[in-house]
């Protein structure tokens, strides 16, 4: 008979699973996709759409760089996550990029025409995958880099909840095999080759 603790560790392990099941499915076709660039589905850069036009636009004086670009952001209008292109601005110019899953759109704007040049670069629902891989809005080494935009903050939210959940499920997985008795044994060796196939990539390449 189940113990309590067995059975809400069962309970959990699956509830847990199915939470898991699309976000695993993305971060494993995303990285194949990484892992095989020779693949027709990860080229999807050579695909990408490209436009470019100029718009005129209203920039308002005694902001930040960050709430001039928002302000630019909803004239335009654009959404996403504000990349800057380069740690200080040129005078009387503001340029960044607003990166989202899909798309890309770097806008530069002269405060002398009031004249705003967007680029944009869409990609295919390959692209998208990739770049949701890796979409932090942070950037390492760069402090000053926050989460600017609500979808960016709920994603980084939900990708500490995802590492949270797989480190669960590993450790209800060990629980559920420990009391497995007569499987201990197959389950030692398992364990023991997956050490030391990770254990080689992690302390043999350093």
């Amino acid at each position: 008979m189940l113990s309590l603790i067995d059975l809400w560790n069962r309970k959990l392990h699956y509830y847990c699973g199915l939470y898991l099941v699309l976000f695993l499915w993305l971060f494993a076709v995303s990285g194949l996709l990484l892992n095989h660039s020779k693949w027709r589905s990860a080229n999807f850069w050579s695909e990408r759409k490209q436009e470019r036009e100029e718009r005129k636009v209203q920039l308002v004086t005694g902001v930040s760089d960050l709430e001039q670009a928002k302000n630019l952001m909803r004239q335009l209008p654009v959404a996403g996550e504000i990349e800057w292109t380069a740690p200080q601005q040129p005078p009387g110019r503001l340029e960044f990029r607003v990166a989202r899953p899909g798309r890309i759109v770097t806008i530069s704007a002269d405060a002398s025409t009031g004249v705003a040049s967007v680029e944009s670069i869409t990609v295919n629902g390959w692209g998208i995958v990739n770049m949701l891989h890796s979409f932090t809005g942070v950037r390492s080494g760069r402090p000053e880099v926050t989460r600017d935009w609500w979808a960016t903050r709920l994603w980084s939210f939900s990708m500490d909840a995802v590492c949270g959940g797989t480190m669960f499920m590993v450790l209800s997985g060990y629980w559920v095999w420990y009391r497995g008795g007569r499987r201990r044994v197959a389950g030692l060796v398992a364990l023991a080759a997956g050490l030391a196939a990770c254990g080689s990539f992690v302390f043999g390449l350093s």
